[in-house]
């Protein structure tokens, strides 16, 4: 069996440096770095990561509203739940938790849900920043809540709707 071909990149987006990783041609992990000391010279840049770059951009420019990449984050089965109901939640809007948990089919989950949701591995592109607080407050980021705010009003500027943020 071949072993899997790992490539890295770093992004430098508008709200800081994001990691993108491939393994062989799916997208596997989009996550900020804070510690700029951690950039390496030597990455590498697969054709998934190339397009994921592009995308990124065609985002942070606001002409993109839905990703079209190869994606495979690591998690366990109910993680995969979730994030695949993080993929249905459209671009400028958002669900609370209670509501993820509702959709996954039990509201006890929300704790669990929560839990998956702050375990994404795969940030802005599998959109966990579109969850909220019950009260519609923003509630944890794994990037940071000063990058969950910038990013939902990113969206909410880009599709012409005023933020319901403040």
């Amino acid at each position: 069996m071949a072993e899997a071909s790992i490539h890295t990149v770093y992004y430098n987006s508008p709200i800081g440096t994001i990691l993108l990783q491939a393994e062989d041609e799916n997208l596997t992990i989009v996550s900020f770095r804070d510690d700029v000391s951690i950039i390496e010279t030597g990455t590498t840049a697969s054709p998934v990561l190339l397009e994921a770059i592009k995308q990124l951009d065609e985002y942070f420019a606001g002409t993109r509203k839905q990703f079209d990449l190869p994606l495979h984050p690591a998690g366990t089965a109910f993680q995969q739940k979730v994030w695949d109901q993080l993929m249905k939640i459209p671009y400028a809007e958002t669900v609370t938790y209670l509501h993820m948990a509702k959709r996954l089919g039990n509201v006890k989950s929300i704790r669990a849900a929560a839990s998956a949701n702050g375990k994404n591995p795969i940030g802005i592109i599998i959109p966990c920043h579109r969850v909220v607080g019950a009260d519609g407050k923003l509630t944890g980021y794994a990037g940071g809540l000063h990058r969950k705010q910038w990013l939902l009003e990113h969206e909410a500027k880009m599709a012409g709707k005023k933020s319901s943020l403040f």
